[in-house]
């Protein structure tokens, strides 16, 4: 299995995923600054991970001598806005610390390096569950199409998306997936497709605009791709580019599935109007690896993820089981 971040004693380890795929690099993160820094510019990306790197920074911030807990989460709450497993993990390690009160310092940083691992292994066993359960819905002698990277490089192993094809592959199912490029970061062609191949399943990469070519052919089964944050009326948000495909898809009568865990659903807001939605800097759009791929002065725009309304979700995929419309009743009743 890939190991996308671990605790050590030495820090946060964690693979440089804006070096793949020509370079498996891993980096170790020393100070709660560090694991910010990581997350902002997507050394770690994928929300599941950035709520793993989340807990295991304030962890690690905490581990110095008159660490300020508050300080450190306000640090990496500012770091990625969209995706809501990141403030899940910290809400998660601030109850933690408030309940240690009268504690000795020395227990107080041994139960929240504790924490912060558990919440690493908890998201493992829960993609293996996603998994199992949206296994179910791929067809067989079919291909799957996948949008960004929704895989143990999004998480702290398996993946959400990935995970669901990789359990449809263990059940042996006869299957092959295509990956959308996801320009501008090129997370499909960069990350899915090496996590892919490393696990022998075929697959075929394609430009984010072939994605409804191959829709109409009547060759793809099934869309499945993860999110960052779902609001309580199923809208989804996830990277940029899935609404196109899920119009696409249903256009074409293909189902669109979301796979994600229950710490994804954000029942706080009633639809995907409400989702905050990180804008990146032009840079990422006009240059790729420090090279120009536009004219001098060129504008861009680089909004980082949209939202498909929940009309064109035919299921999500949780921990818990499958969820469908009305999601409103389905989603809330997965966390009653």
């Amino acid at each position: 299995m890939i190991e996308t971040i671990q605790w050590t004693d030495d820090g946060v380890v964690m693979i440089d995923q804006t070096r793949l795929p020509n370079e498996e690099i891993f980096i170790t993160c020393r100070t709660s600054d560090e694991v910010a820094h990581a997350i902002r510019t997507m050394v770690i990306r994928g929300a599941p991970a950035i709520g793993v790197a989340a807990a295991m920074g304030i962890a690690l911030g905490m581990q110095q001598p008159d660490a300020d807990i508050e300080s450190i989460c306000d640090t990496l709450s500012k770091t990625r806005p969209t995706a809501v497993n990141l403030f899940w993990a910290i809400d998660r390690m601030k109850k933690l610390h408030r309940s240690l009160a009268g504690r000795s310092a020395a227990d107080m940083r041994a139960a929240l390096a504790a924490e912060a691992q558990q919440i690493r292994l908890e998201d493992i066993a829960i993609n293996r569950a996603i998994g199992q359960h949206g296994a179910s819905l791929v067809p067989d002698h079919k291909t799957v199409l996948t949008h960004c990277n929704a895989g143990a490089l999004a998480t702290a192993g398996y993946g959400t998306a990935l995970g669901v094809i990789r359990a449809a592959v263990e059940q042996g199912k006869q299957i092959d997936v295509f990956a959308d490029e996801t320009r501008p970061f090129l997370q499909g062609s960069r990350l899915t497709v090496w996590e892919l191949l490393h696990d022998n399943i075929p697959t075929t990469l394609i430009t984010d605009n072939m994605a409804g070519h191959f829709l109409k052919s009547g060759r793809i089964g099934c869309v499945v791709v993860g999110a960052d944050r779902i609001a309580a009326n199923g809208d989804v948000a996830n990277k940029i580019g899935t609404y196109s495909v899920a119009v696409l898809a249903k256009e074409n009568g293909v189902p669109f599935y979301v796979a994600a865990p229950t710490s994804t659903l954000d029942l706080t807001l009633a639809s995907g109007d409400s989702i905050p939605i990180e804008e990146r800097a032009s840079l990422e759009v006009t240059h790729y690896s420090g090279t120009s791929v536009a004219p001098r002065g060129t504008v861009a725009r680089h909004p980082a993820f949209d939202v498909t309304p929940n009309r064109y979700v035919t299921a999500i995929v949780t921990e818990k089981g499958i969820a469908r419309a009305p999601y409103e009743q389905s989603l809330a009743g997965m966390l009653g």
